[in-house]
């Protein structure tokens, strides 16, 4: 996915999306840059620019081509009459294999995760999973393969998972390497990456 140079991208939404932003540093550069285009525009943006730049925000956060996340917007709205297309849409996001192995720390950012289903170190009900897009469901098991669990950033992981929690709607054995998915997750159980609400009206104006 071709996104140009990432902190840009970073400054321009406003927040850390890519990992290499994440810094104490970037903030203030960002913070300051914020300013400076606020006093030069007078502190005016659109509606459509603000529903722009959340739409922006989510997709590159969740790590996304604009296809790939316009699909995931639509299957949300079509689901208007069975639940609120704005859960709906955290829902199919959260629920993503690379994201939920990044949910239980076993990658430090979403890209790295991505990259760890892709190689093959991740099964599903016991059976490899290498797309990362993949969609979990309640009751569905998440464990590493045995062969990769002494593999780069896995060494030590039971020592270090000591130190965090999952969220709620996972559970997770650190010892073992398997997990599953308890219950859905929601914008309570979950933090949304963006203004969900706004993301959905971009695409239906």
């Amino acid at each position: 996915m071709k996104t140009g140079p990432r902190y840009k991208i970073a400054k321009r939404l406003g927040v850390s999306v890519f990992e290499k932003a994440q810094t104490q540093k970037f903030a203030l550069s960002a913070e300051r840059s914020a300013k400076n285009k606020k006093r030069s525009r007078g502190g005016r943006q659109s509606e459509y620019g603000k529903q722009m730049l959340e739409k922006q925000k989510v997709r590159i956060t969740y790590g996304m081509t604009e296809r790939q996340f316009s699909t995931y917007v639509h299957k949300a709205l079509e689901s208007v009459q069975k639940m609120n297309p704005i859960d709906r849409l955290h829902e199919m996001l959260e629920l993503r294999l690379d994201n939920v192995v990044w949910r239980l720390g076993l990658a430090k950012t979403r890209r790295g995760a991505r990259q760890m289903v892709a190689h093959g170190h991740v099964l599903v009900g016991g059976k490899k999973i290498r797309v990362p897009s993949h969609m979990l469901f309640v009751g569905d098991t998440v464990s590493v393969r045995d062969g990769s669990k002494n593999h780069g950033n896995l060494v030590g992981f039971a020592e270090r998972f000591n130190e965090q929690a999952p969220p709620s709607w996972l559970s997770w054995n650190p010892k073992a390497m398997e997990g599953s998915v308890v219950e859905r997750p929601t914008t309570a159980s979950a933090d949304p990456a963006g203004d969900f609400a706004a993301v959905l009206s971009f695409y239906t104006r």
